[in-house]
């Protein structure tokens, strides 16, 4: 997917129209899926409104992470067929979602906002305001790292 795609919501149509022509019946029902998703989160809420990319971004990190944890729940219950297909799902999700940080970068990011977080107060954040350096850490990473990664990271840095 290019950068200069209208939005991820176009790209996910088309590229579900393309893989409709290619009778990619995998690709298609995921993508079917996602876009199903996207507009359930749409009309959620007191009023219809469009999502940002941002915001489709995270739920498409939703529908990846539920895959994921599905896969596990049919593994451990002897079901490898379901969680291969639900695997193949979250492989497809996964295309339209940023590459997420390495550890190393997600100790700079940490960083980062632990220096944010102690600029407006004048003072090194401690335990006390683990909230607010997640809070600033999760804006920088940008749907990169998930917030158990991000919680964990931060802890470490405290």
């Amino acid at each position: 997917m290019s950068e200069t795609s209208p939005s991820l919501k176009d790209a996910l149509r088309s590229d579900m129209v393309a893989s409709m022509k290619a009778k990619d019946r995998l690709r298609t029902a995921t993508l079917r899926m996602l876009i199903a998703a996207v507009q359930t989160e749409e009309v959620s809420g007191k009023e219809a409104r469009v999502l940002t990319d941002d915001e489709i971004v995270k739920v498409l990190a939703k529908e990846s992470k539920k895959r994921g944890e599905s896969a596990e729940i049919y593994t451990e219950n002897g079901r490898g067929e379901l969680a291969a297909q639900e695997r193949a799902e979250a492989q497809i999700i996964d295309e339209y979602l940023p590459t997420p940080l390495t550890d190393a970068e997600l100790v700079d990011v940490v960083d980062t906002a632990l220096a944010q977080v102690a600029e407006e107060l004048g003072e090194r954040p401690g335990v006390r305001q683990m909230g607010q350096v997640i809070k600033a850490a999760s804006a920088l990473a940008k749907g990169k790292a998930d917030g158990a990664r991000i919680s964990k990271a931060v802890k470490s840095r405290l």
